[in-house]
């Protein structure tokens, strides 16, 4: 099966882009035309790195991140992302399932708003949406429509699935040894054919499973907690505030957070304030206001704990991250 009829071989070179990083935000900055927004979760020196082989029509990415992350954003308009886990020290979190087996994260037209842990590399495929639906529609494959304007964890036929990876694994490889046989317009073609075979071989068999009752209600007791956190404005919400807002104990809004997220509520929260902190600090140079000022505004009484929580959190003083923007600046 081939798709050059419907995909004619382009003469443009390949475009490769390759780079890495020591800080999450800078990382995330790497992504290009992706509109996506990371929170560094687990505490310790980050670490990532972000490759990207762009196609005619598809771009194959590899992206590794040695800390526990929150990802959240969107792909770009109209597009169509397909990502295998690879490696990592734990579950893979989205919409309170997780990826095992012959599951894949898709994202078709959608936003983006998963949980990584540490260590964790995720190799993949994104490409127009409107493509997909165009390849379907001319090979007269059915796509499930479960799948679409919503990030997902899906179970697939395990064949494809097992035929995308060994492609993946073979770019990757050529890209470390011989990236030179990339500017070939018709290799380029034929790597593009064999990927887009194996989506359209896949998305006929995509299914959603069911959670059931006490996982969904356990979602929605999260995602409702998560927006109480991120959308509080200017002053940080108490976690007691936020547990009186779901209707939740502390310690049944404890167990969702462990099962939909894999972290407790607590370092959640903090992790997140942490995170706002920095990027405040980051920006111009803090302004000209004080870290204290910061501080307070995200809910951190305690100075003196609030710089021990940052350290530990981001291997570094806030005084440091000052000191290295307003260098920067």
């Amino acid at each position: 099966m081939t798709l050059r009829a419907t995909l004619p071989i382009q003469d443009s070179a390949v475009s490769l882009f390759q780079a890495s990083s020591t800080d999450v935000d800078e990382h995330c900055a790497s992504l290009g035309r992706w509109r996506l927004s990371y929170d560094q979760i687990s505490a310790g020196a980050f670490r990532g790195s972000f490759t990207q082989l762009s196609l005619p029509h598809v771009e194959v990415f590899r992206e590794i991140t040695s800390q526990q992350v929150r990802q959240y954003g969107q792909l770009g308009a109209d597009s169509f992302g397909i990502g295998l886990p690879w490696h990592g020290d734990g579950e893979v979190n989205c919409n309170g399932a997780s990826v095992a087996g012959a599951q894949v994260i898709a994202c078709v037209d959608a936003e983006v708003d998963m949980c990584t842990p540490k260590a964790f590399e995720l190799r993949g495929i994104v490409a127009s949406a409107a493509l997909i639906s165009e390849l379907a529609a001319r090979l007269e494959i059915e796509l499930p429509r479960t799948v679409w304007h919503q990030l997902q964890m899906v179970e697939m036929a395990e064949a494809p699935v097992v035929r995308l990876r060994s492609h993946l694994a073979a770019i990757q490889e050529t890209i470390a040894t011989a990236p030179e046989r990339f500017s070939d317009p018709a290799a380029r073609q034929a790597l593009e054919d064999a990927l887009l075979v194996e989506i359209m071989d896949m998305l006929p068999t995509a299914r959603t499973s069911d959670p059931g009752r006490s996982a969904a209600a356990r979602r929605r007791t999260v995602d409702r907690a998560r927006e109480l956190m991120h959308g509080s404005g200017a002053r940080s919400l108490s976690l007691l505030e936020v547990c009186k807002a779901v209707g939740a104990s502390p310690r049944k809004l404890g167990y969702s957070f462990q099962e939909v997220l894999g972290t407790s509520p607590m370092h959640y929260w903090r992790a997140m304030r942490l995170n706002r902190v920095r990027r405040e600090l980051k920006r111009a140079g803090g302004a000209g206001r004080s870290i204290y000022d910061v501080a307070v505004q995200h809910g951190f009484w305690h100075f003196s704990q609030f710089s021990l929580d940052y350290k530990r959190h981001f291997s570094e003083l806030p005084s440091e991250t000052l000191r290295r923007t307003r260098r920067a600046v």
